[in-house]
């Protein structure tokens, strides 16, 4: 089975362990690893930020770059939601709205795409300590992913899972929310971080880049010890 890495912008920038981790995870089940280097910003954040114009240009140079692969598999449900997004944005034009929606029927974030299509649920992982699972906005309430994460952390072996309280409320992070709204969304991760220390766990495990960035930054400002993890980190532990 071919992939082609979507590896997003946080990743390529910022956590490029996790990046490694997908590809070792997805060659270990078989899958042979296609990275365009013409790819970059799906832009979401342009998008998001009223840019619309400006977005759409970095939409279709990533169509042009994916729509030939055979499956598009990206760590990060935020990004996967914004390749989904696609054919609604280019609805009613004759040249870019069915191209969109080849990219985005070939789209799963990394999770996704282990559990509903390789069909696989135990990875062969192994990572010893408490942890806890961070749910993204965009990942469970756009893409629609909340089951997959699970039953896979519940076959690693050695980890003991703890549900996370208000586990469903935001981190703070909300792409430039974060930045436009800086003092509400540290109150936001704040109260997240409260959440994470009551129920004292080792780790602290999440599926989008942009969530753990905000939440692991702000707890090594506090001097907090939790482990923050991409969930392709743990499931690529052995």
């Amino acid at each position: 089975m071919k992939v082609t890495l979507f590896v997003t912008c946080l990743v390529d920038l910022f956590h490029t362990n996790v990046g490694k981790a997908t590809v070792e995870l997805l060659e270990r089940l078989g899958c042979e690893i296609e990275f365009p280097e013409a790819q970059t910003c799906c832009g979401q954040p342009a998008y998001n930020s009223g840019y619309v114009k400006e977005a759409k240009e970095a939409m279709k140079h990533m169509i042009r770059t994916f729509e030939h692969a055979e499956y598009i598999v990206t760590p990060s449900g935020s990004c996967a939601t914004m390749f989904k997004e696609y054919p609604h944005i280019f609805k009613g034009d004759a040249e870019w709205e069915a191209r969109a929606k080849k990219v985005a029927d070939k789209t799963y974030e990394l999770t996704q795409f282990i559990v509903d299509v390789l069909k696989v649920e135990d990875v062969g992982a192994k990572l010893e300590g408490r942890a806890t699972y961070h749910t993204s906005c965009h990942m469970t309430r756009l893409l629609g992913v909340k089951d997959a994460p699970m039953k896979l952390l519940k076959n690693v072996k050695g980890l003991e899972f703890v549900p996370l309280p208000n586990a469903q409320n935001c981190c703070g992070f909300g792409g430039t929310f974060s930045v436009k709204m800086g003092p509400i969304s540290e109150q936001i991760v704040d109260e997240k971080i409260h959440h994470i220390e009551e129920i004292d766990v080792d780790y602290l495990i999440g599926a989008d880049c942009g969530c753990l960035m905000n939440i692991g930054g702000r707890m090594e400002r506090k001097g907090k010890p939790i482990k923050v993890m991409h969930i392709a980190e743990v499931l690529n532990s052995r």
